[in-house]
């Protein structure tokens, strides 16, 4: 398997500044061009690293995650990454080595390797090898249901069986690294992956947003009625209800990391909601 990673550095001053970046009320395309140097940023309480904030909380659009390109060089790490309260996060890495420190347990992390870890965990990260590292951290702050707990694992890509969708013969299908009936969860992050040719043949229309990252291949996407061509190495970040719909363009399969938002209840109530129903009488 394989797994786009940005390089960074820059375009050559005779190169066109044309590009495919696209900033819409329902969607935004962040193209793998756009991922140089001049646009990543240090991270508190990191050392060797840098990284691309793909995505974040944006009042009207998107709010429920943020998204980041994470690339530490060898000897680098964080030894308190995560530090707001009440936040939880997957790692996947798509290149090099990553030395996970997890509640009192050690993994080494390389291409394909996932992580879940829950809000409140203790946990630390460190490249230990001689290359680069780089790995995809999505965040979320975590909203307790009831009844349930949720525990850190981790595990790898290439030890999860995809799930055919019915009826597509293979043409569609998505790894699933947490059960959807686990009320636990409030995010799944998946890969899906499609086979030449193959498509979502609905627009898909729905509460959950979206960050989808492309890991592999190309593919033509619909998004609120525009037709918009990715490929290995590009970011999408669809608000709630953005109509979305794709064809796989081959000629091998077309595999992004998709994160949505489950399981919960629609919150009507708090105090950002009160003040605004007040507003109108």
């Amino acid at each position: 398997m394989s797994y786009y990673t940005p390089s960074g550095g820059l375009p050559a001053q005779s190169e066109l500044l044309t590009d495919r970046a696209i900033v819409t009320e329902a969607y935004t395309v962040i193209p793998k061009g756009v991922l140089r140097d001049i646009v990543t940023s240090n991270l508190p309480g990191f050392t060797g690293t840098r990284a691309w904030i793909l995505a974040r909380p944006i009042a009207g659009f998107a709010t429920t995650f943020s998204q980041l390109i994470v690339e530490i060089a060898p000897g680098g790490g964080a030894d308190w990454p995560e530090r707001e309260e009440g936040v939880e996060g997957v790692l996947f890495v798509t290149t090099g080595q990553l030395t996970l420190e997890l509640e009192g347990e050690r993994y080494v992390l390389e291409a394909g390797g996932y992580a879940y870890i829950a809000a409140g965990a203790d946990w630390a990260i460190s490249n230990e090898g001689a290359e680069l590292t780089s790995f995809q951290w999505i965040r979320k702050a975590y909203e307790p249901l009831e009844g349930y707990e949720v525990a850190s694992f981790v595990t790898r890509d290439q030890d999860v069986a995809p799930r055919e969708m019915p009826g597509t013969n293979g043409a569609w299908a998505t790894t699933r690294f947490v059960d959807p009936d686990d009320l636990a969860h409030d995010m799944h992050v998946n890969i899906v992956t499609f086979q030449p040719g193959g498509v979502i043949p609905f627009a898909e229309t729905h509460v959950m947003e979206h960050g989808l990252f492309v890991l592999e291949g190309k593919g033509v996407y619909r998004l609120n009625g525009d037709w918009v061509e990715v490929e290995a190495g590009d970011f999408m970040w669809l608000r709630a209800f953005c109509p979305q719909a794709c064809y796989a363009g081959g000629p091998g399969p077309f595999r992004y990391l998709l994160y949505k938002d489950v399981n919960r209840q629609v919150r009507l109530t708090g105090p950002d909601l009160a003040r605004a129903a007040s507003r109108w009488g």
